[in-house]
Order: structure tokens, then sequence, then C-alpha cells
């Protein structure tokens, strides 16, 4: 994972010495927003009006910021309005590529050979990590916004024309609630198995390990008594946690030495990970070769060898018990 320096690439790891071990996320610096009416957001400088055909994702099928573009993108029904390059799995020095095979498509709109040019595509001179995913306008030929966050929330509400408006991941009522939800999950456990995983001290690593499992039980009691993270209706939250949960078994519990115990472990999450990836649409943005060979055969400081483990045997499709609480809501019911 490299970064770009006044629009250079330099091939270099994260930089823990400063803080005691500790992996540090850098912020994300495209933070534009698309509007319907193609207005400023609250806050934007740059408007951008939302269009069928004149954006396009650059993502990553391992990452699991990018899956959640990819989970938006087809329960939406947007995949005629927003097209998409997938980068390969294996990021090496020259960070993420366009190589293509392997389910990877090779930049479909510019045929470059890096991401990292399509970041200076946008900006020469830009200085910063360079990430999936990418929501970009190929109008104005700029990067719109690198923040999985806020993209999903433009897919859910600003394309309803051209998608399935009777789909809403973010309703009114619940948003005070969802966004506790995501700023409690995110820190300790979406990106607190990266803290562990890329921790380069023992007490990094214990105070991460520490905050992943807490949170795991948390969610498991929460669990124990709905459906799905605000009740009985399938939310922006859920889809945010689903992308972690995943990949835990298969990639953090080994890789990143998240090993007290696997989701497989705990009842309530095992089946409601299964409840999510049986929605109609989901199990086609799941990847799990991407996701292994990324992880095990890129990270160099965590497996040098880059061998990819063979197991877990893990299956999506086995039956849940989430109907205990109630049937899965319809699309038009959770609008």
């Amino acid at each position: 994972m490299g970064l770009l320096v006044e629009g250079k690439w330099q091939d270099r790891w994260y930089d823990t010495g400063k803080s005691g071990g500790r992996f540090e996320r850098a912020q994300s610096q495209w933070r534009d927003w698309i509007t319907v009416d193609g207005a400023p957001a609250q806050g934007r400088e740059r408007g951008f009006r939302a269009e069928p055909g004149r954006y396009h994702l650059y993502v990553s099928l391992a990452c699991p910021w990018a899956h959640r573009t990819l989970i938006f993108r087809t329960l939406k029904k947007l995949e005629d309005a927003i097209s998409v390059s997938v980068v390969h799995y294996h990021m090496g020095e020259n960070g993420w590529t366009f190589q293509t095979g392997d389910g990877a498509t090779g930049d479909t709109l510019y045929g470059l050979d890096f991401l990292h040019r399509i970041y200076t595509r946008a900006d020469p001179f830009y200085s910063g990590r360079v990430t999936v995913p990418v929501l970009w306008d190929k109008t104005r030929q700029t990067i719109v916004n690198n923040e999985s966050s806020e993209i999903i929330r433009m897919l859910n509400s600003e394309f309803d024309e051209w998608g399935d408006a009777g789909v809403d991941f973010y309703p009114e009522p619940l948003r005070t609630e969802i966004d506790v939800l995501n700023d409690e999950i995110y820190p300790a456990l979406n990106n607190g198995v990266y803290r562990a995983g890329f921790a380069t001290t023992q007490d990094a690593y214990e105070e991460a390990f520490g905050e992943v499992f807490a949170m795991l039980d948390k969610l498991e009691e929460r669990l124990s008594s709905q459906r799905y993270l605000t009740g009985q209706r399938i939310t922006e939250a859920d889809w945010r946690l689903f992308t972690t949960l995943v990949r835990f078994d298969p990639v953090y519990v080994g890789h990143f030495k998240c090993n007290r115990q696997r989701i497989a472990d705990y009842r309530n999450l095992s089946n409601y990970v299964r409840d999510l990836y049986q929605v109609p649409g989901v199990a086609g943005t799941v990847d799990m070769r991407h996701i292994k060979w990324h992880y095990y055969g890129s990270h160099k400081t965590i497996n040098p060898s880059g061998i990819v483990p063979l197991g877990p045997d893990v299956d999506h499709t086995a039956a849940h018990d989430r109907d205990r609480f109630g049937p899965r809501p319809t699309s038009r019911e959770r609008a």
C-alpha cells in the first residue's frame, strides 16, 4: 500500500513508529457529493448532478469499503446507471493495479495500468494514499468522492430516478440510530480488525483485539432479540457490518490475529451473516478468491511467504434461524 507525494508514486507502508505501534488510517480526501439538482451539498465546494451513465466506480472485490458500494449499486438496481472497473486482487509495489484476469476487468475507461494514475488524472500533484472505492465523473474527468460511507449514501438517495426508489437503507426515522451504530462499530470493529492486524507492538495489538471482541459480544447480544441492527428493517448499518463479518473467519481470524472466536462461534452473528448474504443479489458481490488472495498475498509485512490458506469452509448459503423474528421485509416494505 503505497502513496502519492505531489503526484509521484512511492511504495511506502504505513509508519506506526510515531503512534506507539498503532495503525492510524488516513482520512479520505475527495469528499464532494452528487445531488439530484447538481447543487453543491452543504459544506462542499463542487456540485455534481445525478445523471445515468455519467459516473464510474473503481472498486476492489477484496476491500470491505468498496464492497459496500457494490452492494448498494446492486440492491438499488443501478448497474445500468453506474459503470464499474475492478482492480486486481494483488496489491504490490505499485499499489492497486489494472492487471486483467482472475475476475479483474482492467481500467475500462482509459486503459491505465495502475489506480494511482486515476488519482493523478484528477490532480497531477495529489499527495495521499490511493484507495478504493473511487467514484469518478466521466464528464468532468475527476474524482467526486473516495469515501465509501458517503458514496453509499449517494447511491441510496440521489439516483432513484434510474434505480429502485422503493429501497431506502437510510430512512429518516432511523437515521439517528444508524449514525450512532456506525460511530460505535466502525472504530471498534470495521477498522478495529485492521488496527489489530497492522499493529507493530503487543500493546497496540491487544488494545485493538479487546475492542474487536467487545464489539462482537455487544452485537451478538443485540441480535439475540431482533433480526437486524435497528429491528426488523435492513439498513445501511447492517451492510456496513456485513462486509466486515463476511471476511472475518476467512481472513481476520488468522491473518489479523483476531482469533479469540470465529463468527461461526456466535449463534446470532453467524445466522445474521447468512441472512444478509442470502438477500437476492448480495451473493454476487462476494468474491472469496479475491478476498483471501488479496490479504494473504499482498501484506508481505504480515505474511512474507504469500501462502494463502485453503480453509476455512464457510457456507453462507446454509439455512439460518433469523425468521424466528419474523419474515425478511420485501423491498417495498423497506421503503
